[in-house]
């Protein structure tokens, strides 16, 4: 009985869920996609921990029973902001499936540079939508025309620019080739831009 106590708790979660969601994306204002969808699995779990401490049917789950499930949510809620928004809004591989059916099914290989630079960056707001999101998250500044790294995404980019370089793999698959370009890619970068700021 428990069981499917916790399992119909559960699929109340889901509900909830899905709902705060669609709420939040479809009335409410979204600064950063990730953080938002966060703050609706919270919003769920909550909710749902009121139900299942409230209401007596719930009431033979033990309160470990109960703090666990809610744990479980958050996780799954967690899950579920990483996976599915935040995939689908930055995904690059989404993009291309949803170009190649916008466009009859296919394209050129040899034109799929143009699409993403003359189409994909205009079409997704690239630029407007990743310097929101690093200045929302407290990792750059724009200042004076000037995006500038703050202390918090100098230590950031440290920790990743170390990770891609040592822990991404050294043989990956590209375009039918192993290689390790992408462990790191400033390698052929420009010497001297000129789009520097003092």
């Amino acid at each position: 009985m428990k069981f499917l106590k916790t399992l119909l708790a559960s699929f109340i979660f889901v509900f909830i869920l899905f709902f705060v969601y669609f709420i939040h994306v479809t009335f409410l204002r979204v600064d950063v996609v990730f953080y938002s969808a966060i703050i609706d699995a919270l919003v769920a779990a909550g909710l749902s921990a009121i139900i299942i401490y409230a209401v007596k049917f719930f009431g033979n789950l033990g309160l470990y029973e109960k703090f666990l499930l809610v744990c479980i949510w958050v996780l799954a809620g967690y899950a579920f902001a990483i996976s599915v928004p935040t995939v689908l809004d930055r995904s690059l591989s989404f993009y291309i499936l949803e170009k190649l059916q916008q466009r009859g099914g296919g394209i050129q290989v040899a034109r799929m540079p143009d699409v993403f630079t003359q189409e994909y960056m205009k079409e997704h707001r690239l630029v407007d939508v990743r310097l929101t999101e690093q200045a929302q998250s407290g990792t750059i500044e724009i200042v004076d025309g000037c995006v500038k790294l703050t202390p918090k995404g100098e230590r950031i980019a440290s920790v990743s620019r170390f990770f891609r370089l040592h822990l991404l793999p050294k043989k990956r698959l590209l375009m039918g080739e192993y290689t390790d370009d992408l462990t790191n890619p400033f390698r052929n970068s420009i010497e001297t831009p000129d789009y520097l700021c003092q």
